[in-house]
């Protein structure tokens, strides 16, 4: 996953080798699980030493609980700056919504194997980093609903909206559909699977403008 650094010298470096550990984790976790993905295939698939590893987490279960605290980051940037650069614009909060979909999509196109992870990681219970995933997920959810309260606000949305629930759904909705896209429907343009999803949110599933 990238993500650019601009503080200088060993700071840079040592982030562009948190960078190199978090692709090579979460391709070998994904295509062979957690448990039996070692240090050292980690390291070799970064084409690091095995103690490049150890300096930069403590462990294995360190290094994936940061993976998935970095990856959830970027995708709940990635979501607010969609949401911002919509009202910059003089959209409403459901051109932001619509905005924030596609900015998932986006996401999960560039970081299939990281979203895959996450949304099975999502349904376990018996994992260390159990408690940050809850926060790191609260915190994309979040922003979501911040949208709708503003759009409850505003009269633009319902005062009947479920908030909490309805931002776990459209952040669900994303996920859950763009992963059936790439994994049975891979034919289907990013633009195509944003237009049905936005009918979703829109309402207009039956047809109704």
């Amino acid at each position: 996953m990238e993500r650019s650094s601009t503080t200088p010298g060993g700071s840079a470096r040592r982030e562009a080798t948190r960078q190199k550990l978090y692709e090579a984790a979460v391709t070998l976790i994904a295509e062979q699980g957690f448990s039996a993905t070692t240090v050292d295939e980690i390291a070799e698939r970064a084409g690091v030493a095995k103690g490049t590893v150890y300096y930069n987490f403590a462990s294995k279960s360190v290094l994936f609980e940061e993976l998935l605290r970095h990856g959830v980051g970027l995708l709940t940037a990635s979501l607010r700056e969609a949401a911002e650069k919509t009202a910059g614009e003089g959209g409403g909060k459901v051109d932001a919504l619509d905005a924030m979909i596609r900015a998932g999509l986006v996401f999960i196109d560039r970081y299939p194997a990281f979203t895959q992870l996450y949304v099975a990681e999502l349904w376990r219970t018996n994992r260390a980093w159990q408690s940050t995933l809850m926060v790191v997920r609260q915190q994309a959810v979040a922003v979501v609903e911040g949208v709708l309260r503003e759009g409850v606000a505003d009269g633009e949305l319902s005062e009947e909206i479920d908030v909490p629930l309805t931002a776990a759904a459209l952040v669900g909705m994303v996920l859950v559909a763009a992963l059936d896209w790439q994994s049975f429907q891979p034919e289907r343009s990013l633009d195509d699977v944003h237009a049905a999803l936005s009918r979703l949110l829109q309402g207009r599933v039956a047809g109704h403008r």
